[in-house]
């Protein structure tokens, strides 16, 4: 039996900033008609839906080819995770891989406004990662695709000056004599860029954050940096959930909906209100190293009735490799160090009993129906059983059915085990940065 492995797709938690003209979409009917944002709850989309504004212009020809290309994206991304484990630099920008954008296009969406007027924007959301630029107007280099901010029609906005706070939290801060203002430079393999560090009013669903920092892009060389703007819900200096701690308390919650979901059916939840009170939660762990990374104990997996023998050493944490576990927004199939992989792949190939078959990184595909037997992940203190659709993902016909989970690609360094997107969608999940807590409750929002 060969086994492929399969990289993890890009779905960040950075609220990229990417302008769009309404605040509804359309594919002709009134099918993706969408219910507004309220109070400090956010309406989520993902990216490729049927009526997402960021979907490809052209159709993949065949579902195979999507998952392909998916995949291909991927790989930057574990990439990215692994890099961000291994280091203690403590910035909170990311690199970017050489001839690759990192970043892709964002998997899930919500809508906000920046500027006074305002003006509209997609945002894409990162748990991994702490970053905030916007493509801003008069940009040199910027990839195209979709409007750029433009700072000199809205009258909210200033610059942030030098030697302030944020000038310092930002790499390689420079400042001009004329401007007198923070701009900075930031480089990795074949591309660069600068940025202006500037403040300005950023409205998501009923709340304001005013003066919110982010980075404008000035000029780009090179063909890494990805047409929207980013914004993290990591926990460094300069991310929106440090940026808004005494607004949201440094607290929220998502429910991610499937692709196939046609509207803006799930919600990203900031602060502490409306959160479930009835949740089954483990400890977050703190990797000083990388403090943006959510980590949690994962003790073991069952595969059915069965736990699966894992080695300790795959799941154990520790923060000077940055091995462990982290819940993760920006990766489509989650992926596991090699030996947890194999392991649990294994069990699930004896239980189900039927010739196996591959399809591009999925090594663990079924031609025909199959029963499958529930996973359960294990943290301490909860468990949480997944569904056969966060288990299983199946053909457009339903004829070829593939286990949704990857180990690290061969080759790669790895010592992240990264729970990602598909095994989280239709459940609601909590960051409790205050208690240091992450939770789990099945909630259907597709």
């Amino acid at each position: 039996m060969a086994t492929s492995s399969l990289p993890l797709l890009s779905l960040f938690l950075f609220v990229t900033l990417l302008h769009t003209t309404s605040g509804t979409t359309s594919t002709g009917s009134g099918a993706c008609a969408t219910t507004p944002d309220t109070g400090s709850t956010l309406r989520i989309i993902h990216a490729f839906g049927p009526c997402s504004p960021l979907r490809p212009a052209v159709p993949f020809p065949s579902w195979a080819d999507f998952l392909t290309d998916q995949t291909e994206r991927d790989t930057t991304r574990l990439l990215f995770l692994n890099s961000l484990a291994s280091t203690g630099t403590g910035k909170s920008f990311v690199p970017v891989a050489s001839g690759k954008q990192l970043l892709q296009i964002p998997n899930y969406i919500v809508r906000g406004r920046l500027g006074t007027p305002a003006q509209n924007l997609l945002l894409a959301f990162d748990t991994s990662n702490d970053a905030a630029w916007i493509p801003c107007n008069g940009c040199t280099g910027c990839p195209g695709g979709s409007p750029w901010f433009n700072p000199a029609t809205s009258t909210s906005y200033h610059p942030v000056p030098c030697g302030s706070y944020q000038c310092n939290q930002v790499p390689s801060p420079t400042c001009y004599p004329r401007a007198k203002s923070c701009s900075f430079n930031f480089s990795y393999t074949a591309s660069s860029f600068e940025a202006g560090l500037g403040q300005d009013s950023l409205s998501l669903a009923s709340d304001t954050v005013s003066s919110y920092t982010f980075g404008c892009l000035q000029k780009v060389v090179g063909n890494s940096i990805p047409p929207q703007g980013l914004l993290g819900l990591g926990r460094g200096p300069l991310s929106f959930l440090t940026q808004t701690k005494a607004i949201y308390g440094s607290t929220f919650s998502y429910c991610l909906p499937s692709f196939k979901s046609l509207n803006f059916s799930g919600t990203l939840r900031l602060g502490t209100n409306g959160q479930p009170k009835r949740i089954k939660t483990t400890p977050l762990l703190m990797n000083p190293h990388r403090s943006s990374l959510y980590y949690v104990n994962m003790t073991g997996i069952k595969v059915g009735r069965r736990t699966v023998a894992i080695p300790p050493s795959s799941l154990a944490f520790d923060p000077v490799t940055g091995a462990g576990t982290v819940i993760d927004s920006g990766t489509m199939f989650t992926q596991l160090v090699r030996p947890a992989y194999e392991a649990m792949r294994d069990e699930f190939r004896r239980q189900v009993k039927a010739p196996v078959t591959s399809l591009g990184g999925f090594d663990t595909c079924y031609n025909g129906p199959v029963t499958i037997p529930a996973i359960t992940l294990l943290f301490d203190g909860m468990q949480v059983t997944l569904p056969e659709d966060n288990v299983i993902i199946h053909s457009t016909y339903g004829t070829l059915s593939c286990l949704a989970m990857a180990a690290a690609p061969e080759g790669m360094n790895a010592v992240l085990n990264v729970i990602a997107n598909m095994q989280q969608q239709n459940h609601r999940i909590l960051f409790d940065v205050p208690n240091s807590r992450v939770g789990f409750a099945r909630e259907l929002c597709t």
